[in-house]
């Protein structure tokens, strides 16, 4: 093995930071398009995130060796844990009719698709800022307990597909 080595020193995450979201501005058909909304939402209320890749591995064995080896990744999972999330934004990514602020649910509905970013803060001041652009909203739980003496959290559990798109082809 001839040549240079490089030590890296990566810096250790701090902090995640506020999370964006914007809506996709589908075709007709509620297929994503490579348009978005003018207006994107800031959400500075993300107390956990674990972002992992739903993705499939396979080998190939030739003449009783190992040939070549594949990992095709699908989506990618985003769950969040939430001190408050805006009821408006979560209906519509749920795919409510909002009417005026009131929400009309029920029955089948599409969802829409829509952009995801959150930020991670590291030690050193940089910022990690991951940008998905072809998001569902998968599942969202709310969970609330009485007041008691002693202060607990409540939170809201966030879980967003993020398919892989290449953009020529989507």
């Amino acid at each position: 093995m001839a040549g240079t080595m490089t030590e890296l020193k990566p810096s250790m995450k701090l902090t995640v930071g506020a999370q964006y979201i914007c809506f996709n501005k589908m075709d007709s058909n509620g297929g994503w398009t490579s348009a978005f909304e003018d207006s994107v939402i800031k959400l500075p209320t993300v107390a956990e995130v674990d972002v992992s890749d739903e993705s499939d591995s396979h080998t190939t064995f030739a003449s009783g060796q190992l040939y070549d080896s594949d990992t095709q990744v699908s989506a990618v999972t985003i769950k969040t844990t939430e001190v408050a999330f805006d009821d408006l934004t979560l209906e519509k990514m749920r795919g409510s009719d909002i009417d005026g602020g009131v929400v009309l649910s029920g029955g089948v509905k599409q969802r829409p698709y829509f952009a995801y970013g959150i930020v991670v803060q590291k030690k050193d001041g940089a910022l990690d800022m991951r940008w998905y652009p072809k998001c569902k909203l998968t599942t969202n739980a709310d969970k609330t307990s009485t007041s008691a003496e002693k202060w607990s959290d409540q939170t809201d559990d966030i879980t967003i597909s993020a398919a892989g798109f290449d953009d020529a082809s989507h």
